[in-house]
Order: C-alpha cells, then sequence, then structure tokens
C-alpha cells in the first residue's frame, strides 16, 4: 500500500499539490434524471466547497494555486511548482463532450499541471467521452474518480445513489480498457451498514483492481438531507477509533499495490454537524497515519491477509 505523497515523488520526484476546479457541470442526481437533492449526505456545493470559483480555466488555476503555494517549501521556484488539475464538484463529464475535451486538453497545456484528475459519476460516462479522455492521456495522466461509497445497493438506494453497482462495475472495465487510472471513493459508517458491508465493499473493489481509492468517514454536513435525516432520528456514528479499526481492516482487503489518496475527509469546518472529532484535524490525521503505517508494515514484511 503506498499513499499518494509518497506515489507522486515517486513519479513526478517532487512534491504535487491538488488545485481545486469546476466545470460548471450538474449532477444528474440533482437535476432531476434520477433525483433532485443529490446524494443525502451531499453537500449543496457537490463536494467542492473548496473549488476556485467558475472562472476560464486560467484564472481559475491562478486563483487556486494561492490557497495552495504555501505548502511548498519556501525555496520552490514558482516554475518548478507542480499540481493536479482537480476537477471536483458535482459530475464533471455530464456535459457536451466536445465543450468539456476542450476544456480539460486546454487545462493540461499549463506546464504547471501534471495530471488531470476529473471527479464524475460511472453514468454518465459515455462511450464518446473515452477516447477523448484517452487522447489526453497520452499527454499527461488522465484520472477518473467515481463515487462509488459502497458495493451495497440497499445502502445506496436509502441515500439516494441513483446507479447501482453493476453500472459501476461495467464503467470501470470501459475506463480500464482506455487506459485511465480509476480512483474509488468510499464512505465508512453509512447507516445501516454494518462492518461486513464495508469489508464486501473493500472485496467487490479488490476484484476491479483499481489504481487508486479515496476513503473517509461517514461525515453529517449543515443542511443535507441526511442532516435532516439524523435529527428526527439519530443513528450511531463511528468514533475516530472505531473508524480507525474498519479504515485498517478495510485497507488490508486491497490489492498492495492501490494508492491511497485520502484517509478521512476534510470539509470546512462550519458545516461538521456529526462527528465532532473530525474538527481537530491534526488528531484525525495523526490516528489515520497510523493507520497507513501499519498497513505499510504489514506489506513490507510480506503478511497479506486477503490481499492479492
Amino acid at each position: 500500500m503506498i499513499t499518494l505523497s509518497e506515489y507522486l515523488i515517486k513519479t513526478f520526484g517532487t512534491k504535487v499539490y491538488r488545485l481545486s476546479l469546476q466545470t460548471g457541470c450538474t449532477c444528474p442526481n440533482r437535476d432531476g434524471t434520477c433525483g433532485i437533492d443529490g446524494c443525502s449526505f451531499c453537500s449543496a456545493g457537490g463536494s467542492g466547497e473548496f473549488a476556485a470559483p467558475l472562472l476560464p480555466i486560467d484564472e481559475q488555476i491562478r486563483e487556486a494555486k494561492k490557497r495552495v503555494d504555501a505548502k511548498f517549501p519556501k525555496n520552490t521556484a514558482p516554475e518548478d511548482r507542480r499540481y493536479i488539475a482537480y476537477f471536483q464538484s458535482y459530475s464533471n463529464t455530464y456535459g457536451d463532450t466536445e465543450e468539456l475535451a476542450a476544456l480539460f486538453r486546454e487545462t493540461v497545456s499549463f506546464p504547471e499541471i501534471s495530471v488531470l484528475s476529473i471527479a464524475t459519476r460511472p453514468d454518465v460516462l459515455g462511450d464518446d467521452m473515452l477516447p477523448e479522455l484517452a487522447g489526453i492521456n497520452k499527454i499527461k495522466p488522465v484520472w477518473l474518480e467515481f463515487g462509488l461509497q459502497t458495493a451495497n445497493d440497499l445502502t445506496a438506494e436509502r441515500f439516494g445513489r441513483g446507479y447501482r453497482t453493476e453500472i459501476f462495475d461495467d464503467t470501470m472495465r470501459r475506463v480500464a480498457e482506455a487506459g485511465l487510472d480509476r480512483i474509488v471513493h468510499v464512505i465508512l459508517g453509512l447507516p445501516g451498514e454494518t462492518r461486513e458491508d464495508m469489508l464486501n465493499t473493500a472485496r467487490h473493489i479488490a476484484k476491479l483492481k483499481p489504481e487508486g481509492v479515496k476513503i473517509q468517514n461517514l461525515q453529517i454536513l449543515k443542511g443535507t438531507r441526511l442532516a435532516r435525516e439524523y435529527a428526527r432520528k439519530p443513528f450511531h456514528i463511528l468514533t475516530l477509533d472505531e473508524y480507525a479499526d474498519i479504515a485498517l481492516a478495510f485497507l488490508r482487503e486491497l490489492p498492495d499495490n492501490t494508492v491511497v489518496h485520502r484517509l478521512t475527509g476534510d470539509p470546512p469546518r462550519s458545516m461538521i454537524t456529526e462527528p465532532r472529532w473530525c474538527v481537530d484535524k491534526k488528531k484525525t490525521l495523526q490516528r489515520m497515519n497510523e493507520v497507513m503505517n501499519a498497513v505499510s508494515r504489514q506489506t513490507d514484511s510480506g503478511v497479506s491477509g486477503k490481499r492479492k
């Protein structure tokens, strides 16, 4: 198992930071195609609260860089800084293919952009878009990020995902055939899910062998449908130790070469209703780094459990 930071340094020889950008796309789970207010846990910003304003792409990149450049070592010259262009908000292949492809090509034309990462849904990635992205992938790496969250269709129906897991599986196959990296988003602690449900999701993902995963605990954000449901009828929210324990077991099910892009979510502090331990980012990251180190030690010792 390898962290994203380790992978990026190994691949590009330097730190690479993510720029959160926008295409202006919406989501079929919001425009009435399969829903009107998104998944129950999704904020009004479509998980893009830290994204740059919707401006021409050169201006978006400039604005987004202001938010992350302080993370580089002080002696890093501007021309030596490298970034992931991450189109994060909503579903970024849900629009006119020609226009979106032109936007993505323009984005990778900037020399400081090392990777193009596109968050979307498996049910809105058409066969016409894949050749466009495969072409861009010959210029710079293209990652496609999919919010599976769970492989349990009953759970997915409860939070209103709007597509069945078989759609996800088929899209993962098509993306692999196009030669693009696949990153799967998972939420641990969804209402009604047992530990075994979560590990079954890990096993399901492991069979598809994605290049990367993003995992996080369920977070109840103000203004979401889930927040209203929780206010009416509270349910169990994972403690930090419970989440760390399940996350460790989850990662052990995945192939050893899977890149772990995320171990915890990071919404604005003002939006978090539960769990309150998310507010202490330093403590949360410290605990999750312990989890990652435990997985790495297991891999180095040759003990892989059920991973393949």
